[in-house]
């Protein structure tokens, strides 16, 4: 039975199309959380403080916020595969902006506050790009696979989505211990390069979007109301959102590993990356051996762990517990991931799949980055292991919440 699963679950790797695909979207992803990686670490060197790194957040959460609606209607009414390439070669371009900022030449020039100015500039270009090519590689998988192996694609996309975060947190690390941030960057735009000419060799795909003369209002007003009818997808999406914004620690690592920890940059990296890695741990398991019950209760009570394993994190003085926690909260967010992930897939119509990804996005995504702003805000009023105790127990009261008031979403099965 296991064999059988196992093919089942491995089908969407027989679609050539699929294949360019998931080897992109690794170097993509690998190359967003190594830019996000170097500049945390880049930031904290030169400010001191995790503020700015909340800075950071904030300066990439408001494009994704305020074109969310827009990038969808922009998303149905285009050819998928045309948009990534487009997107992923204007993110290059604003890493070049970074290997020019990180020069020698330029930092000796600049002054820190002027260099801090550079890097929240162009982190604020990569949010407008985030926004588009985000939902975009969402909604583009139910054009590579057939329907029958829908769910196993979308699993695999998650499993690579989490290895590459893996790798690029922890390659990042070590880069910037061999090569130095500017070289690092210099690899980042070698990656991103390569995926999108992965990007390119997909054939060009062709918009479902029923409503050619929909004006771009109304358009983002049906998304918007799909989602808010959509009372599974949405009590989802809300618990994910809660989560994320107030049990992120990812904005405080920089600060712990250096203060509290006393690690460098290739303890810090594995730090980062621990959290990727108990989420590809469970997310391989579950493509494999997929839930077959009570996928809805399983959901809640991972994300009170991810909660949990905050608390613990905050309160630990040790290398091996610190990493061990955010392991675990790792694992618990890969249930919520996966969990969400089918959800999306399986239930929005094709003609809106841009849209209700860009929604998807504006919530949970974006939440990433006010979290890590939310993050810096607490830590620089409260301290820093009191922020952190303090999301992981709001995290924990979000879920008692909506154990409550979403019914639907607990006994939810698919």
């Amino acid at each position: 039975m296991a064999l059988t699963i196992k093919k089942d679950s491995l089908s969407p790797l027989h679609e050539k199309e699929f294949q360019f695909f998931i080897v992109a979207r690794f170097l993509y992803v690998m190359s967003l959380r190594m830019v996000a990686t170097v500049l945390a670490y880049k930031l904290f060197q030169l400010t001191q403080t995790s503020l700015a790194i909340g800075l950071v957040g904030l300066a990439e959460f408001v494009p994704v916020f305020s074109l969310a609606l827009y990038a969808g209607h922009v998303i149905d009414k285009s050819d998928k595969r045309t948009l990534l390439v487009k997107g992923m070669l204007s993110y290059s371009l604003c890493v070049v902006s970074l290997v020019v900022v990180t020069s020698s030449f330029l930092e000796k020039q600049m002054s820190t506050k002027m260099l801090e100015l550079c890097f929240y500039g162009i982190i604020f270009l990569t949010g407008i790009i985030r926004a588009f090519v985000g939902p975009t590689t969402n909604a583009i998988v139910s054009q590579l696979v057939p329907r029958n192996i829908l769910q196993f694609a979308a699993n695999i996309s998650s499993s690579t989505f989490l290895i590459a975060s893996i790798m690029g947190h922890a390659s990042a690390g070590f880069f910037i211990a061999w090569f130095g941030v500017n070289t690092t960057f210099c690899i980042i735009l070698f990656y991103i390069l390569l995926a999108s000419f992965m990007i390119a060799k997909i054939a060009r795909k062709p918009i479902v979007h029923t409503k050619k003369d929909i004006v771009a209002w109304e358009s983002m007003k049906e998304g918007l109301r799909y989602v808010f009818t959509n009372k599974i997808l949405l009590g989802a999406i809300s618990l994910d959102l809660f989560a994320v914004l107030f049990g992120g620690a990812v904005a405080l690592i920089p600060e712990f590993a250096s203060k509290v920890l006393a690690v460098g940059p290739i303890g810090f990296g594995w730090l980062n990356a621990a959290t990727d890695m108990g989420s590809m741990t469970i997310i391989i398991l579950l493509t494999l051996f997929p839930m077959r019950k009570k996928q809805g209760q399983r959901m809640m009570y991972a994300v009170a762990g991810f909660g949990l394993c905050i608390i613990i994190f905050g309160l630990s003085s040790f290398y091996a517990i610190s990493f061990a926690a955010l392991l675990i909260s790792g694992t618990c967010d890969g249930i919520s991931v996966m969990v969400r992930g089918t959800i999306f897939q399986l239930t929005t119509p094709d003609e809106m799949r841009g849209r209700v990804s860009s929604v998807n996005s504006m919530f949970i995504n974006s939440s990433n980055e006010l979290g890590m702003m939310e993050s810096g805000i607490t830590s620089r009023i409260m301290g820093l292991r009191p922020s952190l105790i303090f999301g992981g127990s709001i995290t924990l009261l979000v879920v008692i919440i909506t154990w409550l008031k979403a019914p639907k979403l607990r006994k939810m099965e698919y």
